[in-house]
């Protein structure tokens, strides 16, 4: 590599500009072309699978070269922004070269959480950028959407920091994480993870630079009195856009704290085991959830319906004010078609009016915001004409039609401009008087190239003359060799073709001159009122975009309600008590997906004292998915929507947990078993009687004893534990779990229906009070397709181990393994007769102390004895 002294004047600019941006890919301008250098061209060359070569930047030295169209730019940034890389966009700026240099310097760096070109967007979903900040037992996280201005931290308490951290991020799913640089924090999986310099994220720093962004002495108003994290995490956003993206973090006009306590926190496996947005099988959207309620016809609303599904409320209030709305529209089908059909022409408002105040739009955006404000009226006027229903009153008073911008709109930008900047046409003529003045002078150049082949047919008499235009010759006379014998003494031959000769005169030259010379003031006076155009209508983006928010709002809710309607769903009853009663619950996504059936409905009915509920029954018999349909029920309720059921009355659940399948993560070293553990575990430590569990299978992971007793052992804590007693749904083959009924006062047995049709199976799919009376594993085995020979040796191995059960059996066996407490046992006579919610902690304390001084002592036969 050549040595500083030695490099070419623009070997030199690179160098210098590469060094303020080392971590980043750097497209360098060079004409048409953007430009890849040393180990840059050698990743981009692998990366985006072009032609590596080389560049002699001086005597004798040569370097890796790779460049790319600038014109085909947007495709290959978006494969590198796709693998993790950042890359820095440096452009020629001014009018022409000084000392025989272009100047040249980076207008943006392009990140997984800074991407705002459309081409590179996934429209249904935010594209986040968080920061996380960590400190003793807390977590602070602010996130950003560059394209639609979304602005938000929080700061909660948490015993595991990296935990709490990657749950919210889970939420989030942002497509880029900012940590520091010294941070131990393990955060993969959830994002790319840049690293920023640590004393970029000092607390003092990021403070002052929220509040000279904001212009506000005191960062109380925007709630975040008291979190340092959190205003670390936001300022240190701010801080990162200003290097990378200046004109996003100039549209941040709002920031919103919010608390975890807001909404429910659903962790990574009950988003994964209730499909919320994606499937566990293929991970696309087809089968989740999202994919059945989303029937909205915005981008706007299909980002905000998949916030509302992964955010269910708590607030009892704001979910009966979502309720009312979709209530709005489901009761008066004209007003919601009307409403859709009108939504459904609209752009994403939100995302183009951030190109627009970004400075990165181009004319076509500006023609989107104009049709998109056009449409606007026809939308609010049937919601005045429904203002008389509060929950419609309130969106039509933040409802701004944005007049005054559309009016700009049509009085700046022509009908139909071309596509991009450089080309004329943009501006509407009476908009700018200098430009009208431009435009007049040139015309009568313009007019006299127009007519100029009809004059020289009829000066000359030669009727195949031509005028035509080229970018070597700009226009020139083109006559035939037939005819060159007429051709005026005063044309200038030009250039010699095969059967023509072409010709200038002195005349066309100076009036093309006239043209070119206002073609090219017209381009800059043309770029120079565009931009202007789209600074105006930045300083209104807060209006724009909190009337995109109601559009939004307006689809979602009238989408909920056109489900409702079509599916036959019906409005749930909240309550703050913990009741569960769901009356012919319905699978929301299973029921859309059966061909040739019905799906069959089922009760979800606790009783008042109910607490835990054992189901039993055989495989494909409809277990899991009953588990599943009450858990997303629930969730349907909370987030806002009608339900697929007869009835419901539901107490609000603080949290869903879910225990279903089993995922071995052998790159983390963990087998399914462990997995099942942890994710257990997980459940008994943060679920509260407000809780629903949702458990699926617990203990099959390990040997039969093992995985029984874990199972036993879990029931009796879910229902015993003062701080438990949760709401919970626990399917199982362990048969003998169903004796805890007989045990336990809040357990109830319940089974999947299931006749036995002359040796056939048939699965009845209705949950029924009662344990099952057998498995019918081998009944399952043989609808999956099993060999005969296998189905028949397994039928007769099952009638000698039935046969030779008795006393050893592994009935038997797992009975006296299970004999926790033995009946006999005088301590659980006395443990059953004690009035707990009489005693004081001092007196329960002492009791546990006397009970272990009796165990320890030898012959006393009380709940350790075992005869």
């Amino acid at each position: 590599m050549a040595t500083a002294s030695e490099a070419t004047p623009i070997r030199q600019q690179y160098l210098d500009i590469k060094a303020q941006y080392p971590d980043a890919i750097l497209f360098f301008r060079l004409g048409d072309f953007y430009e890849t250098f040393d180990r840059d061209a050698e990743t981009a060359a692998k990366e985006l699978d072009i032609v590596l070569t080389s560049r002699n930047v001086a005597k004798g030295a040569r370097v890796p070269m790779a460049g790319i169209p600038h014109h085909a730019a947007e495709g290959y940034i978006g494969k590198l922004i796709e693998r993790g890389y950042h890359v820095a966009i440096c452009e020629q700026i001014g009018e022409g070269p000084v000392k025989g240099l272009f100047p040249r310097q980076v207008v943006r760096v392009v990140t997984p959480g800074t991407v705002v070109e459309p081409g590179l967007l996934a429209g249904d979903r935010n594209n986040y950028l968080a920061a996380v900040v960590v400190g003793e037992g807390r977590v602070g996280v602010a996130y950003v959407d560059v394209t639609t201005g979304e602005f938000c931290a929080t700061e909660f308490e948490t015993g595991d920091p990296a935990g709490g951290a990657r749950q919210e991020l889970m939420r989030l799913r942002p497509a880029e994480v900012l940590l520091a640089d010294d941070s131990q924090l393990a955060l993969d999986g959830v994002g790319y993870v840049t690293r920023w310099p640590a004393w970029r994220l000092a607390p003092d720093r990021t403070e002052t630079a929220l509040k000279n962004h904001f212009g506000v002495a005191s960062l109380d108003g925007f709630g975040l009195a008291n979190r340092p994290l959190a205003t670390t995490a936001a300022g240190g956003l701010l801080d990162y856009l200003g290097e990378t993206q200046q004109p996003a973090a100039s549209l941040l006009v709002e920031l919103s704290t919010y608390s975890l306590a807001d909404f429910m926190v659903l962790d990574a496996a009950t988003r994964r085991n209730l499909e919320l947005t994606e499937t566990l099988r293929s991970g696309q959207l087809r089968g989740s959830l999202l994919a059945e309620l989303d029937d909205s016809v915005t981008p706007m609303g299909k980002r905000l319906l998949r916030q509302w599904i992964g955010m269910p409320l708590l607030d009892k209030q704001r979910i009966e004010h979502r309720l009312d709305q979709v209530t709005s529209f489901y009761e008066d089908g004209l007003f919601r078609a009307a409403i859709r059909q009108e939504l459904a022409g609209l752009g994403d408002l939100e995302r183009v009016t951030n190109r627009i105040a970004s400075a990165v739009a181009n004319p076509r955006d500006l023609t989107s915001l104009r049709e998109d404000l056009a449409r606007l009226p026809a939308i609010k006027l049937p919601l005045e004409q429904k203002a008389e229903l509060a929950p419609i009153a309130e969106l039509v008073a933040k409802f701004d039609i944005c007049d005054d911008i559309l009016q700009l709109l049509h009085s700046a930008l022509q009908d139909d401009p071309p596509a991009t900047l450089g080309t004329p046409g943009i501006i509407r003529r009476g908009y700018s008087r200098q430009l009208d003045d431009i435009l007049d002078s040139s015309r009568s150049a313009r007019d006299w190239i127009a007519n100029l082949e009809g004059v020289e047919r009829e000066r000359t008499g030669i009727k195949s003359l031509k005028v035509g235009y080229n970018k070597v010759f700009g226009y020139y006379l083109e006559v035939t060799k037939a005819n060159s014998g007429a051709v005026p003494d005063e044309y200038i031959r030009k250039q010699t073709l095969v059967n023509a000769e072409r010709y200038i005169t002195p005349e066309m030259k100076d009036y093309e001159a006239k043209v070119l010379s206002a073609e090219e003031e017209i381009k800059d006076l043309e770029s120079e009122l565009f931009y202007e155009l789209c600074r105006r209508i930045g300083e209104q983006a807060p209006r724009l975009l909190a009337s995109a928010r109601v559009l939004a709002r307006l689809d979602v809710v009238a989408t909920l309600a056109e489900v409702a309607a079509v599916k036959g769903y019906n409005r749930p009853e909240l309550v703050d008590e913990p009741v569960l009663d769901i009356r012919e619950g319905r699978h929301p996504v299973v029921e859309q997906h059966l061909p040739s059936r019905r799906f069959v409905a089922n009760d979800a009915v606790f009783d008042e004292d109910e607490r835990v509920r054992i189901i039993t029954g055989p495989n494909m018999s409809g277990k899991s998915t009953y588990l599943r349909q009450v858990a997303l029920l629930v969730l349907m309720a909370q987030m806002g929507s009608y339900l697929p059921a007869e009835r419901a009355r539901i107490g609000l659940a603080d949290r869903i947990f879910t225990r279903i399948g089993a995922q071995d993560e052998i790159h983390a070293g963990q087998s399914t078993f462990m997995v099942e553990m942890i994710e257990t575990a997980n459940i008994l430590h943060h679920a509260t009687a407000r809780s629903l569990l949702i458990l699926d299978e617990i203990g099959r992971g390990t040997s039969t004893y093992d995985g029984l007793s874990i199972a036993w052992s879990v029931v009796e804590y879910i229902h015993s534990h003062p701080r438990l007693r949760s709401r919970t749904l626990f399917a199982t083959h362990y048969h003998e779990l169903t004796r805890l009924a007989d045990r336990l006062p809040g357990v109830r047995n319940y089974n999947v229906a299931v006749a036995d049709e002359g040796g056939r199976l048939v699965f009845l799919h209705k949950i029924i009070p009662g344990g099952a009376d057998r498995s019918y594993g081998i009944h399952v085995g043989e609808l999956a397709g099993l060999p005969r020979p296998v189905i028949n040796r397994a039928q007769e191995l099952l009638a000698e181990l039935e046969a030779d059960g008795g006393a050893t059996g592994p009935s038997a066996a797992t009975s006296q393994q299970l004999s926790f407490l033995p009946d006999a046992s005088p301590l659980l006579q006395e443990l059953r007769k004690l009035e707990i919610e009489g005693m004081t902690p001092l007196e329960a304390l002492n009791k546990l102390y006397e009970w272990q001084r009796r165990l320890g002592g030898e012959g006393d036969s009380g709940i350790g004895d075992k005869g």
